[in-house]
């Protein structure tokens, strides 16, 4: 129902645009543009917030040319696949996935998902605003892709209803939620889990209903999603680095005034400036309300050793995937 609910919504939107905008003009005389962004976490979110950004700099610099209407919660698209498909195909103009679900478009990707590459979310931030980052927007180019900003979900966290993971035993037969993306999948099946993918936005009823023993996520998504809810523990382990990808179809791009390319570059910059501020704020935030709401530990440094030295098949199997290159601008 939720899916159907969401197809009628793109048609009527589409509809509207085709029929309703189609000779409409802005301040400057020019044609109305409307840019609609799916996005799949809730309206608390930073990532949300970063999108209200984003459409503020975009209406205003534009003189009202762009128009962007923002859709969250998952109400277009549950599954971040489906909606990076959905942008990919042009069925929308943008949407603002997690950069791991990418992988399954464009396999560079995989090179921020490694477990325990960035020391913290500053370093993680700078490797994208750098030359890996120009290399991962000229790949998404190739898949019909434009990459107008970088946001951060901030450190990777662990919940579970089963005990505390406080050692690489404790890992084992652990039914995990975990995104779309082989590396995580593998990474988590060395250390003795069980993963499996799900939509987000539909994992708190599948953890409520023990579909899963846990999940892992950022602590504002346990928190904003209200995750706390429906799990007992969490582990902090800053394992990996979530980052959002703000991404818009580049067909539409490309058709686009050059002014109005301009605009969405810089309401793109803005969007990752500030939605990287409101998130690091978030993130610290979160990690002090959920030390109240579960049984919180941290994943000791001998452990996160241990963890590494297991995961060495992964690294080397997606090494010859990614290439040698790319993995060296990582490590360094």
């Amino acid at each position: 129902m939720k899916k159907l609910v969401g197809l009628l919504i793109i048609f009527a939107l589409i509809f509207m645009s085709a029929c309703g905008d189609e000779g409409s003009e802005g301040a400057s005389g020019d044609d109305v543009y409307e840019i609609i962004v799916s996005n799949s976490v809730e309206e608390d979110s930073a990532l949300h917030k970063g999108l209200v950004r984003f459409k503020e700099v975009a209406e205003e610099k534009s003189d009202g040319r762009l128009k962007v209407e923002i859709f969250s919660n998952g109400e277009l698209y549950a599954s971040e696949r489906e909606a990076i498909e959905a942008v990919q195909a042009g069925n929308i103009q943008a949407a603002s996935p997690a950069t791991a679900p990418l992988t399954n478009f464009v396999k560079e990707f995989m090179v921020l998902d490694f477990l325990f590459v960035f020391d913290d979310v500053d370093e993680a931030n700078s490797t994208l605003d750098g030359e890996v980052g120009d290399i991962l927007k000229e790949k998404l180019e190739e898949n019909q892709l434009i990459a107008l900003g970088w946001g951060s979900a901030g450190m990777t966290q662990m919940t579970n209803n089963v005990k505390p993971i406080e050692s690489v035993e404790d890992f084992k037969d652990l039914k995990l939620r975990t995104m779309e993306n082989n590396i995580h999948l593998d990474s988590l099946k060395e250390l003795g889990a069980n993963p499996q993918p799900y939509a987000f936005g539909e994992l708190y009823s599948a953890l409520q209903q023990n579909i899963f023993d846990g999940m892992q996520t950022t602590a504002q998504l346990i928190e904003s999603s209200k995750i706390y809810e429906v799990q007992k523990y969490m582990t902090i382990m800053n394992h990996s680095f979530t980052a959002e990808a703000l991404i818009m179809n580049k067909d539409f791009y490309d058709s686009l005034p050059e002014d109005l390319q301009a605009v969405l570059d810089e309401a793109g910059e803005e969007f990752t400036r500030y939605e990287r501020e409101v998130s690091k704020e978030m993130d610290e935030a979160a990690i002090e309300f959920l030390s109240e709401e579960l049984e919180v530990n941290v994943l000791s440094d001998e452990v996160k050793e241990e963890i590494k030295q297991l995961l060495q098949p992964v690294y080397e199997k997606y090494e010859a995937e990614i290439g040698s290159d790319l993995m060296d601008l990582i490590r360094n």
